[in-house]
């Protein structure tokens, strides 16, 4: 049986769920500081592209005015940061202590095994906690006990770039299925001036993204059924050296691809430089303003088209230090009432994380294209976050994991000393 920490995607429905009405509710919550004014403070991630005008700060503004005017004795102030750096400067608040009420990320099950921060039981009522998608509320299990919140989910499909596919002669309506139909392709484009073949963003930004796809691609994974790493795992080791010597060496990737950013190729795309990448459902907005002709399908495997894919989902969380637990659960039960939460998933396109809200999506013809990615959370793999290591390797994996795929690398030594250090992390998380 599955354990928390490698968790699949079982289904899209629950029992016994109240609907979003039970958002609005905070009885139950019970004592907290709740009186006089209060000046919450929300760190979160930036979901916006450069360039764009869309940086989740505009969002995040609208939503904290709207929440004061409803409840004028609480302010809400947010700080909003790339991913590139949000990790890091969420780490320095909270070791400085200088900590935010709420902090909006991809990780948390390191300060809740700190007891820093609230329970989801102590936040929310019972109708509110019950709204969102089983699965992912038990990811944000740590030792059987709620803490993470999940925000929003994604997964992960192969983008393709139909007018470079028709000017190196492919077939524009046939995404490359396996690892050697993905090297086919990128020779074909390379040979029709293609500046990137094949996007490879193993920088900073999303390392472990790239790298969890390529392993999941040819069956593996971080961790095994029962939550053990597997970082260096045969597997694993396969797909890394296949990448290192099939697209890297012969020069069919970007440069460097452990200094690219996703970022940096998801905006060359749009520039119509990249012929092939893995995304996630906010390229298809960026696409589209750069009227980028594209197409996609499943993640290419070793054999044919992988069965899964790799799902994310970011997390809210609300810290104990400040004492605001009932101001925090009024603010985040606001944040997830169906419009509020919907307004976000809308905006970026990405997939929300309650049951009503999720039905609605599927009803919003506006919505058809993602709903390939819905469908593609049948099975889709997630991060560990439920181990308490988890943020001291995801941070590790960032820096670290594409050296693995480098011209002359040897995978087998990078992956193992990620592998040591995972162990390492794991045992002290232990004591």
């Amino acid at each position: 049986m599955e354990n928390m920490e490698r968790r699949r995607f079982l289904g899209m429905t629950a029992s016994g769920v109240a609907g979003a009405a039970g958002l609005t509710s905070l009885s139950g919550c019970g004592a907290g500081s709740g009186s006089g004014d209060v000046t919450l403070k929300l760190v979160a991630a930036d979901y916006g592209d450069p360039g764009g005008n869309n940086s989740s700060e505009t969002y995040w503004k609208s939503l904290a005015d709207a929440f004061t005017k409803k409840n004028p004795g609480i302010q809400v102030e947010v700080t909003v940061h790339s991913w590139n750096v949000i990790g890091k400067k969420l780490n320095e608040m909270v070791e400085s202590g200088n900590v935010p009420d709420m902090a909006q990320l991809d990780s948390y099950a390191n300060w809740a095994a700190e007891g820093r921060l609230y329970k989801v039981s102590e936040l929310l009522p019972i109708p509110a906690q019950a709204a969102f998608l089983v699965p992912l509320a038990e990811a944000g299990e740590v030792r059987r006990v709620q803490y993470g919140l999940p925000f929003v989910a994604s997964t992960r499909l192969l983008f393709y770039n139909k007018s470079l596919f028709a000017k190196a002669g492919l077939d524009p309506d046939s995404p490359p299925k396996s690892w050697e139909d993905l090297k086919t392709a990128a020779k074909a484009l390379k040979a029709a001036g293609v500046k990137i073949p094949y996007g490879l963003p193993l920088g900073p930004e999303e390392a472990q993204s790239e790298a969890d796809m390529w392993m999941i691609s040819n069956g593996g994974s971080y961790v095994d059924g029962v939550g053990n790493y597997t970082i260096n795992s045969p597997r694993n080791i396969e797909a890394f050296t296949w990448l290192r010597d099939n697209l890297v060496a012969p020069g069919l990737t970007n440069p460097r691809p452990d200094r690219t950013n996703r970022q940096d190729l998801f905006d060359a795309f749009g520039r119509g430089e990249v012929g092939m990448l893995n995304g996630h459902p906010t390229l298809m907005p960026q696409a589209d303003r750069h009227s980028v002709q594209y197409g996609t399908g499943k993640l290419p495997g070793k054999g044919g088209a992988a069965d899964g894919t790799l799902g994310v989902a970011d997390w809210m969380m609300a810290f104990k230090e400040n004492g605001h637990r009932v101001e925090c659960g009024k603010f985040l039960s606001f944040v997830y009432q169906e419009k509020n939460h919907y307004a976000f998933a809308d905006r970026y396109d990405l997939m929300p994380v309650t049951i009503a809200t999720t039905e609605r999506m599927r009803r919003d013809p506006r919505h058809k294209e993602l709903w390939r990615f819905l469908d593609r959370l049948n099975g889709a793999e997630f991060f560990p976050v439920g181990k308490v290591s988890w943020a001291t390797i995801n941070t590790e994996l960032k820096t670290t994991i594409g050296k693995a795929a480098l011209k002359g690398a040897d995978p087998k030594a990078v992956l193992s000393g990620l592998q040591r250090k995972a162990e390492a992390a794991d045992k002290k998380a232990e004591r």
